[in-house]
């Protein structure tokens, strides 16, 4: 019980980042749980909770019919790039897996604090770009469990209405993160203990969202967006320089 109780806070956070933001559970979760566990068990944990609040995010809505199809060659590719790469976990040095996540959560929070004005792309282009955008960022995803980098700034730049934006980014989640868990379950690394234990993460993350939602009318939320990236960049540091330092 008392290996539990820090990773029930670390998804009551999590949850609450997500309630108030938007955004972020996985990143939150596996960032702080990678900091005293190993990266494919952080991966593990996440799971439930992220499928569960995620599959609420795309199904809460009625844009869904409309992204869907202008992303689906995007959600392919990073969903079988994903089960690939997840699969490769348990060859992998889980402290230089650590490192990676960090680098990608430097990079992400670099993207997200400077905000470019990217130039929207042509339909051409779109088509064309998006397959290969998906494959990088669901091998990222399936290597670190982080669904951020390039895939956020790619959704933005093509111009995704808010709602649009906020459903295809939660289905893209709910099929890169049940692609990572078919990955782990295929090398082994999904044992039954860490699948209840991330069972076990829902409730403190649903009541995380729920307060996160009451928070958001009296926070300032970009200011909270701002907070949450610079600490996310700060967490990545210290797990690149511990990974690959």
């Amino acid at each position: 019980m008392a290996d539990l109780l820090p990773v029930l806070a670390i998804f009551l956070l999590a949850g609450l980042v997500k309630g108030v933001a938007g955004f972020g559970l996985p990143t939150v979760s596996i960032a702080l749980l990678a900091l005293f566990r190993p990266l494919p068990e952080a991966i593990a944990l996440m799971l439930v909770p992220s499928l569960a609040t995620n599959l609420w995010q795309a199904f809460a809505g009625g844009t869904l019919r409309r992204v869907a199809p202008r992303i689906g060659a995007f959600l392919v590719c990073a969903a079988g790039a994903a089960w690939i790469a997840a699969g490769q976990l348990a060859r992998a040095d889980a402290v230089l897996l650590s490192g990676l996540l960090g680098l990608t959560l430097v990079a992400s929070s670099a993207v997200a604090l400077a905000a470019p004005a990217m130039p929207a792309p042509g339909p051409w282009a779109e088509r064309w770009l998006g397959p290969p955008l998906g494959l990088v960022s669901g091998a990222i995803a399936g290597l670190t469990g982080s669904f951020l980098v390039p895939a956020a700034s790619w959704l933005q730049a093509i111009r995704l209405p808010r709602e649009q934006f906020v459903q295809g980014f939660g289905l893209a989640v709910v099929l890169v993160n049940g692609a990572i868990a078919a990955g782990l379950a295929g090398g082994g690394m999904l044992p039954a203990e860490l699948g209840l234990a991330s069972f076990a993460g829902l409730v403190p993350a649903f009541l995380g969202m729920a307060a996160g939602r009451r928070l958001r009318q009296r926070l300032d939320e970009a200011a909270f967006r701002r907070i949450v990236q610079v600490a996310l960049g700060l967490i990545g540091a210290w797990l690149a320089f511990r990974g690959l330092g």
